[in-house]
């Protein structure tokens, strides 16, 4: 009972903004312009996200699960902390570093550098919330390799690049994925950090949660229309990641 209870009280909202919106209505939305501007700006930065997530993340991750060195615990509570911290405070945080009187904005401003409140503000918002769910996922699969593997390839005369490009990697790889395809979700879910670092204008920082919120004030009809988009998505990563970890647990 109380299972059955909970999954309708899960199940019963995601359903009402479908039946709450026909799909006819849903595709007159589609044509709306913010509707479009919103969902290309997100795709955009989501994707441009995860990109930079997995470059500085994999370093950071692969150095955390294989050495001990000073200062490690500090380093991976830094790395984890966006993951609690409140998105609106993360907000903030970024507005006072990168805004035009922040701490390193005020002499990026000398130099006609400006970040807050631009599309670039909006995928610096995505990293900061994201690249905890992409480096915590590397670091496991990091540490699931055999490190026996790792060191007989380096007794043949493999070289620290050749084993973590040749070994390593592949043996990581779908673990890396499902993080990476984590941090894409979380880019895309991106509210709090955005709209009070970046801003909400549309084409330029609107993303599609910024649109809902936008829409809400309006257009009833747009907010489901994008909410419903945001569903479809949520469900195809879970379904990409449901994938992905039972091809690792058959490769145990």
């Amino acid at each position: 009972m109380i299972i059955c209870l909970t999954l309708m009280f899960i199940a019963l909202p995601v359903a009402s903004l479908f039946l709450k919106s026909p799909l006819d209505a849903t595709l007159r939305s589609l044509g709306d312009p913010m509707v479009k501007d919103a969902l290309r700006l997100s795709m955009m930065t989501s994707a441009l996200t995860t990109m930079m997530v997995v470059i500085m993340g994999t370093p950071i991750a692969y150095i955390s699960a294989r050495y001990h060195y000073p200062g490690k615990g500090v380093v991976d509570a830094i790395t984890h902390l966006p993951v609690i911290m409140p998105p609106a405070v993360a907000g903030i945080a970024l507005l006072m570093a990168f805004g035009r009187m922040g701490v390193l904005g005020q002499y990026l401003n000398t130099f006609g550098i400006s970040i807050a409140f631009t599309t670039l503000a909006v995928i610096m918002a995505q990293v900061f919330v994201s690249s905890p769910f992409y480096i915590r996922q590397a670091k496991t699969s990091f540490e699931d390799v055999d490190l026996a593997l790792e060191n007989a390839a380096r007794t043949l005369g493999a070289s620290r690049l050749y084993t973590f490009i040749y070994v390593i990697l592949p043996l990581a790889m779908n673990g890396m994925i499902s993080g990476a395809i984590t941090a894409f979700a979380r880019s895309l879910g991106e509210f709090g950090a955005t709209i009070m670092f970046a801003g909400n204008f549309q084409g330029r920082t609107q993303t599609m949660p910024l649109a809902i919120y936008t829409a809400m004030q309006g257009d009833l009809g747009v907010a489901l229309c994008i909410s419903q988009i945001l569903v479809v998505i949520s469900f195809l990563i879970i379904a990409l990641v449901g994938i992905l970890a039972r091809r690792m647990c058959s490769r145990c």
